[in-house]
């Protein structure tokens, strides 16, 4: 009896994680690509503005403001398809948590509890694809499979 339902309990654990860690991943990887895409529309639809912002209110370290500004933008727009798609996943995830990061120390003093709370989400989302990979929903076990 205790062996049936220890054996009942692995294969619903097989099934969980072959097909609802891959969904879960993906449903990750789609919801972070469109908020850091989401930002970096709205960084470059008004290009004074935001430079400005990074001369002022953002306070990032060790960059010119019209550097960090490029940098930033160009990382929420680049980097996001890349997740999205799951073409090196990792790296992707792994860049957008520089930004995510940078932004709440660049503008700490800015940041209401919510908004600090959805940073934290936010990070705590690309820790998980961090360290799982994007999953089998995405290119890079493609890439892998044919080029090894």
């Amino acid at each position: 009896m205790l062996q049936t339902i220890v054996h009942c309990g692995q294969r619903a654990a097989t099934v969980l994680e072959r097909w609802l860690l891959p969904l879960a991943l993906l449903a990750l990887r789609l919801y972070l690509a469109q908020v850091f895409i989401a930002s970096g529309l709205t960084k470059l639809a008004d290009w004074d503005t935001t430079v400005l912002l990074f001369s002022e209110e953002y306070h990032v370290p060790l960059l010119p403001p019209a550097l960090a500004a490029l940098l930033g933008t160009a990382g929420e727009l680049l980097l996001p398809p890349l997740l999205l798609l799951g073409l090196c996943g990792r790296f992707a995830a792994l860049g957008l948590t520089v930004l995510n990061l940078m932004a709440v120390i660049s503008y700490w003093h800015g940041l209401d509890a919510r908004a600090l709370e959805f940073h934290l989400v936010w990070g705590l989302m690309l820790a998980l694809l961090l360290a799982a990979g994007p999953g089998r929903l995405a290119l890079d076990p493609l890439v892998k499979r044919r080029f090894g």
